[in-house]
């Protein structure tokens, strides 16, 4: 062999080897990274995952008690109230009114009635055609529509219903502003303002959906007239449409709940409940010795009611006093709702929380009520917990085999908190298990919601006017002849943050199946199948702007 080749041989073996050896490096490098991975994960699995997680896991399952311990308490007072027939007529003062003979309807007092609205045309006429039907001496009372509207046609049908029942001899005024300055607060505010406000005893607040009946004040005003620390009295809402689709009916579950056992619950004990902001009747120099109304929060409501109690004065809920009112039905208006109902308290409860504790007027187990029971344990713990530990806790427990949940805070409290709830409404218990879902899916809405609250961030001053359809929807609903398909947006309807937790239940129930010893994955899947609905938009009623 020449030397020539024996050079071109010795380089090309030389090069072989050198690319082998740079090969050979390489794969044991790769494999070395993926072995010390390894090891850091099990690690800090080991070290900080796991006892974080049981720290975490234990932490749920005290909010867990402290939550059926607090529902068991109310639910005890309501059984009290129940069984001794406690009604609020034997603990206040309270005498039916009949016209003097001599003095005729001059011995009533006089009464506001105003009707915050807008952009409403949908249920503008039976508000005010059920405010003006209120039956009290005529020259008693006075109907103010506080019309904010923005869209012309609402603002002309108002006035002209107005115009209407005041041809008819009804004492009714239109009165407009040309901001929104405060939303509703604001437009409270400003119609407290007027010259004839000041020859005003009581004034009652009723939203654009509500149709209270003829006798209320009757009912409601002898409570301010015979106990002179009463600041308010309120009315327990009734839905027109519950039974309109699944989402109302788990609506109705809900809410049903909350006034019959919550709200009563407050005002029997210690003569307090979060003002709900419609069907209710104050005391004119209550409302003002509080403050009136601010718009610090988008819970207008329950800041007066807080201010108002912090002043000494006593509230009143009537829990047989009805008052008609509408649900949302699309799911977009129950979203918007739902986020000024969460994120308003929690704000709240930032700013006045300190105002509480310092407060002279009230008593050490009153601020202890106000302060644990109404605001952390209903407005914080109860949607934290829902989210966190049903939504996101638990089902991680199968991708963890140390962490282990007991059965009792796993299936037997929970259940026990749902039957509870389920009372509140018991032609609905058999959609216990679609509200069980349905509110857990909710609850990541909740949990964002109270997070800006607490922290005033992002949308926390956001103000939607829930949509109202009114009867308008129902003749639509009755009479579809001639149905018509509406294109929705899929931005409109899906909802992002909610697949993606649905899509980690998935992982979870899929894992368990797979791996897991337990039977979680059954409620993992349908609780994923429920954030999928949920994240599709596949809730309540779709309504086209057109049909609006």
């Amino acid at each position: 062999m020449s030397p020539l080749a024996i050079f071109h041989r010795l380089a090309h073996d030389t090069y072989s080897s050198m690319s082998q050896a740079r090969s050979f490096k390489a794969s044991t490098t790769w494999e070395d990274i993926f072995t010390r991975i390894t090891l850091w994960w099990e690690q800090a699995r080991g070290l900080v995952v796991v006892p974080v997680f049981k720290f975490l896991v234990a932490l749920c399952l005290i909010m867990s008690v402290m939550l059926f311990v607090e529902m068991m308490y109310m639910g005890l007072v309501v059984a009290y109230i129940k069984l001794f027939k406690r009604k609020p007529e034997k603990v206040y003062k309270w005498v039916a009114m009949e016209e003097d003979v001599e003095c005729g309807g001059e011995s009533f007092p006089m009464v506001l009635v105003q009707i915050p609205m807008y952009n409403e045309k949908e249920v503008c006429e039976q508000s005010i055609a059920a405010a003006c039907k209120i039956s009290w001496p005529s020259n008693r009372i006075i109907i103010q529509v506080l019309d904010d509207s923005t869209d012309p046609a609402s603002k002309e049908l108002v006035k002209k219903e107005c115009e209407r029942w005041s041809k008819e001899g009804v004492n009714i005024t239109f009165e407009i502003r040309d901001n929104r300055k405060g939303y509703k607060a604001g437009a409270l505010r400003e119609g407290m303002k007027h010259s004839y406000v000041k020859q005003c005893d009581y004034v009652a607040i009723f939203d654009a959906d509500f149709q209270p009946e003829p006798d209320f004040l009757f009912r409601t005003v002898p409570f301010l007239i015979h106990n002179p620390k009463l600041a308010l009295v309120q009315g327990r809402w009734e839905f027109v449409n519950a039974g309109q689709c699944m989402m109302t009916r788990l609506q109705e579950m809900s809410l049903s709940y909350h006034f019959m056992v919550e709200q009563q619950v407050g005002s029997s004990t210690f003569a307090f409940f979060g003002f709900n902001g419609t069907a209710g009747v104050w005391r004119i120099s209550a409302l003002n010795e509080s403050g009136g109304w601010n718009d610090q929060t988008t819970v207008e409501d329950m800041d007066l009611a807080v201010r108002a109690t912090l002043r000494g004065w006593k509230l009143l809920y009537l829990d047989d006093l009805k008052v008609k009112s509408e649900l949302p039905c699309s799911f977009n208006a129950l979203r918007s709702q739902q986020h000024r109902w969460t994120c308003g308290p929690a704000n709240l409860f930032r700013k006045m929380a300190g105002q509480i504790i310092r407060s002279e007027n009230v008593s050490l187990w009153k601020k202890l009520y106000m302060l644990y029971s109404f605001f952390f344990m209903r407005k914080l713990v109860a949607h934290v917990l829902s989210f966190c530990f049903y939504c996101v806790i638990l089902p991680a427990t199968v991708l963890f085999p140390e962490v282990t949940v007991p059965k009792w805070a796993a299936f037997y409290l929970p259940s026990l908190i749902t039957l509870l709830i389920a009372l509140g409404r018991l032609r609905s218990i058999h959609l216990l298990a679609f509200w069980v879902l349905f509110e857990n899916a909710m609850s990541l809405l909740r949990t964002k919601a109270l997070v800006m609250g607490l922290f005033e961030t992002g949308r926390v001053q956001e103000w939607v006017v829930t949509e109202k359809l009114g009867d308008g929807l129902k003749t639509k609903l009755i009479a579809q002849e001639e149905p018509k398909e509406h294109h929705v947006r899929i931005r409109d309807r899906v909802h992002l943050m909610e697949l993606l937790v649905g899509l980690y239940l998935l992982f979870c129930g899929c894992y368990d199946i797979i791996y897991g010893k337990q039977t979680l994955f059954l409620y993992l899947l349908f609780q994923s199948t429920g954030f999928f609905v949920v994240g599709f938009g596949f809730v309540g009623k779709y309504v086209s702007a057109a049909s609006s």
